[in-house]
Parts: structure tokens; C-alpha cells; sequence
């Protein structure tokens, strides 16, 4: 039963890490990712550290919504964007 369990959890935190970025302007990103109620935005913050090498960033926008035939993605997960501005 602790093999299954375990299993069940390592799947749940591995959808939680499929955000992605795309460069808005200088020092802006937009950052992709599902919602995950079990780890909250921590999936977006590791990969805006990552974006901005440390230095900090701020969270110019954030917006959460369904996916959809009439999104831009396929998946019917919901989705939240980040829009940030790394801190120089």
C-alpha cells in the first residue's frame, strides 16, 4: 500500500511543475502553469527564481483561468499566468 501511495503523491507533485515561459520584453516573462491546490504557486515562483538568477522578481500580473476549446490551450485544467519583471 506505501509503494502505491507514494506513486499516487509523485504524480501529483509532477503536474504541478509543467509551468513554461516566454519573454515579453526586457526583464518581463509570462510564466504557464496549472493550477495545483496541493503545492499553490510554488511551481511558478521556482521557475521565476530560475528566470531571473536569484536576483528577485515582481509580480506585474496574475491571472487564473479554465482551459478550453476556446483558450489558447487544449487542456480543460485550469491555468494560472504570471506576468513578472525581474528586479535588477
Amino acid at each position: 500500500m506505501r509503494p502505491l501511495l507514494l506513486f499516487a503523491s509523485l504524480l501529483v507533485l509532477a503536474a504541478c511543475t509543467e509551468s513554461s515561459a516566454t519573454r515579453v520584453g526586457e526583464n518581463t516573462f509570462k510564466i504557464e502553469g496549472p493550477q495545483c491546490f496541493t503545492c499553490g504557486d510554488a511551481p511558478n515562483k521556482r521557475l521565476a527564481d530560475r528566470l531571473c538568477h536569484g536576483r528577485g522578481f515582481i509580480v506585474l500580473d496574475q491571472v487564473s483561468q479554465k482551459g478550453g476549446p476556446d483558450r489558447a490551450t487544449d487542456s480543460t485544467d485550469p491555468m494560472t499566468i504570471w506576468t513578472i519583471k525581474c528586479i535588477q
